[in-house]
């Protein structure tokens, strides 16, 4: 959604630093243009500060504005999407996929509403990195996409969608691009209050879903800031608003059950003809969650150290494909324990203005039950941490330049665990510069990393060099317009999962196979962008394409093992091409209330050499919205229209598209003060079956049905 913060433009809102060369992000109030006061400055004013940790009301002028030393303005990131708290709220869901999944170029895998990642760009697993304030989930929800993101979005405060060939710089799995969520486990200030709550509690009808979230702020004294959070989120079987099973697979089945009924079968046909036939919910999609999280932090001055611990808990089921072999429910219990360093130290002048340093630890166990018995465990431990070294800026030149470090040891123990155990450790140093040249600004960014992948017991081992840079020079009009072109020369070593997979993954009803020969993936990538304001209207325009050697991808085989289909991970030349873009018009702006028009949508066309088209890449989707805003108040109706997609890969089915009509309304109940806010939604109105083309599971998990929701959110 875009809003016109009345009648100025806020078509791109802040966007931290961490971006590329990984200092943390800071919280959205304090990502001030240049002649903006800082947060802290605010502060030391009542009359200006408004909500000290939670005022959003920032006009940004139409261009990236970033928080952190070096870079002005991130235009390597020509298509990035941030949802503040206020956005988060309005698109609240269990996972993070289906929070971001309206923005363009942004889709959802939608396995289940337990586990739902993004995909961008239609791309997704390996190539999508999902972080916690710039340092990955540490996870393995990028591993398959039953698994989910150990996020919980109640709690989060800002959502950064980083997409382009740029966003390598955070690692060679992002070469698809970026999730960034912000948080503040870690305080990022001291607040001025003798305490600081932020709360959120909804409900909806579609899973009957109860969800409750809240955080504590208080200083201790001394520099000291104590924090607490958590949430906790329950859902039952979800409501849809027809078949379950789509009309291809239902036909299918329907065929299977009359030829076992002619066999005499006639309990099995019985069975099969019901599952088929199965309409209005979606069994076994329940899911509960909940959080907790406490941090503490010590400023001086402008240098601060501050460390975090918490956990992620949640139990969810896996619909299964009726006819899919597979006689029992499944379902997935999953709890992280992490803990979060932060520390960042003002040099105090030279060549260096400031040294950051972000580190994190994991420790993840995912079991699989079959039908409430353990089937298979996952245990995973992982740590992940970066120093960055801020340059201070030198006239027309900034810059900053770093080292990562990422290690992850996996065991997989049960009759399905589909692969041996391993470790993966990666090294990387990384830089990024930027010079203003006149009107013009170029930026450059390289990154080096060493990986390997070893597995003692099938005695492999085998490591990677992968060598990524990006280049970017854009030109500002007089009048705020932003025209720019990136390009880039990207690598990502395979992952552990795509060369050691062999065997069946009940949860995903596949049988897996990789290839323990497969080599560096590279590309080149080229990306024009327009964006800006012109008068009342605001717009943001990408066109990108990627030339791929030896892409990794997961491709159908038609083979059956163990009951399950065989999917075998393999390489080939490929191409990504695609253009994202939204828009939008305040034609009504003199007076109490805006009226704006927003437009946005996306296409993209991801194809072997051959011409084959690749797996699972989402269809041509608009989205038109009428919005009205005022201070008390905001009403919004929408249509969301996707494509039929019949551009599929070997094996895969077509999916029909869908049309939605979708309302909300924004009520806040004390004049003056945006910090408390009741939510109404009403979703998939016309109660329209729908299923996203990204999903592994969409011929049998559709999308919810029609579905009203309401949150109520409060910061004081």
């Amino acid at each position: 959604m875009l809003y016109h913060a009345r009648g100025k433009a806020a078509l791109l809102t802040s966007l931290s630093f961490v971006a590329l060369t990984f200092p943390q992000p800071v919280l959205a109030q304090d990502a001030v243009p240049a002649d903006e006061p800082t947060a802290q400055e605010a502060a030391s004013d009542p009359a200006d500060a408004g909500d000290d940790l939670h005022d959003r009301r920032i006009d940004y002028k139409g261009e990236i504005v970033v928080t952190g030393h070096g870079l002005k303005k991130l235009d390597l990131l020509a298509g990035t999407s941030v949802m503040d708290v206020r956005a988060i709220q309005e698109n609240t869901a269990g996972q993070i996929g289906d929070v971001l999944a309206g923005l363009p170029g942004v889709s959802a895998t939608s396995f289940s509403p337990g586990a739902s990642r993004p995909v961008l760009r239609g791309f997704s697993g390996e190539r999508v990195r999902v972080l916690v304030d710039g340092i990955g989930s540490i996870d393995i929800s990028n591993t398959s996409a039953d698994h989910a993101v150990t996020i919980d979005p109640l709690t989060a405060e800002r959502v950064e969608v980083l997409r382009g060939p740029a966003v390598m710089m955070y690692g060679s799995s992002a070469i698809g691009g970026a999730i960034n969520v912000i948080d503040k486990r870690i305080p990022r200030r001291v607040p001025d209050e003798s305490y600081h709550v932020d709360a959120l509690v909804g409900a909806d009808t579609a899973s009957d879903m109860r969800e409750a979230g809240g955080s504590l702020d208080v200083p201790l004294g001394g520099g000291f800031v104590g924090h607490v959070d958590g949430s906790w989120r329950r859902s039952d079987d979800l409501s849809i608003a027809g078949y379950q099973i789509a009309p291809a697979l239902r036909e299918e089945l329907l065929g299977q059950a009359d030829a076992l009924e002619l066999g005499g079968d006639t309990d099995a046909a019985d069975e099969l003809r019901t599952a088929a036939l199965n309409r209005g919910t979606l069994p076994n999609s329940g899911t509960e969650t909940w959080t907790a999280n406490a941090g503490v932090a010590f400023f001086a001055g402008e240098s601060n150290i501050g460390a975090a611990i918490g956990v992620y808990d949640t139990a969810y089921g896996v619909p299964t494909r009726p006819g899919g072999g597979e006689a029992e429910e499944v379902s997935i219990g999953l709890r992280q324990y992490r803990g979060d360093l932060r520390a960042e130290a003002v040099t105090g002048g030279g060549f260096l203005d400031r040294i950051r340093l972000r580190a994190a630890y994991s420790d993840y166990t995912h079991t699989e039950f079959e039908g409430g018995d353990p089937g298979t465990t996952f245990d995973v431990q992982g740590i992940e941490g970066r120093l960055e070294f801020i340059q201070a800026d030198r006239g027309n030149w900034r810059g900053s330049f770093g080292g990562q470090y990422y290690f992850r040891d996996f065991l997989a123990v049960g009759d399905e665990a589909y692969i041996s155990p391993n470790r993966t450790q990666q090294l990387a140093g990384f830089a990024l510069q930027e010079f203003d040249i006149g009107p013009l600004e170029l930026e450059l960014a390289g990154r080096f990393e060493h990986s390997s992948v070893d597995s003692t017991q099938i005695g492999f081992a085998r490591s990677f060099n992968a060598v990524s840079g990006a280049a970017g020079l854009s030109y500002e009009t007089d009048g705020g317009l932003r025209f720019g072109v990136n390009a880039s020369r990207v690598s990502r070593a395979p992952s552990a999962e795509e060369l050691l997979a062999n065997g069946p993954h009940i949860a995903t009803q596949s049988f897996e196979v990789g290839d323990l020969g497969l080599k560096i993936e590279r590309a080149w990538g080229g990306e024009i962008y327009a964006r800006g304001s012109k008068g009342p209207i605001q717009f943001n325009l990408a066109l990108f394409k990627s030339w791929f050697d030896n892409y990794i991808y997961q491709a159908a085989t038609g083979d059956v093992e163990d009951g399950l289909p065989v999917y075998e991970y393999r390489q080939g030349d490929a191409t990504y091409a695609g253009v994202e873009g939204e828009a939008s018009w305040a034609f009504i702006d003199n007076g109490p209330v805006s009226v704006l028009l927003d437009l946005k949508g996306d296409y993209i066309d991801a194809k072997l050499a051959d011409g084959t088209p690749l797996p699972r890449i989402p269809p041509l989707s608009l989205t038109a919205g009428l919005e009205a805003q005022s201070d008390p108040w905001d009403a919004r109706v929408e249509v969301e229209w996707a494509d039929d997609m019949t551009r599929t890969a070997p094996l895969e089915t077509q999916t029909e598209g869908f049309t939605l009509l979708n309302a909300s309304f924004t009520w806040r109940p004390i004049r003056g003060d945006r910090n408390i806010a009741i939510v109404f939604k009403a979703d998939n109105i016309l109660d329209v079956t729908a299923r996203r083309h990204a999903s592994f599971t969409k011929d049998y998990v559709p999308m919810a049905g029609r579905n009203f929701s309401a949150n109520l959110r409060a910061s004081f």
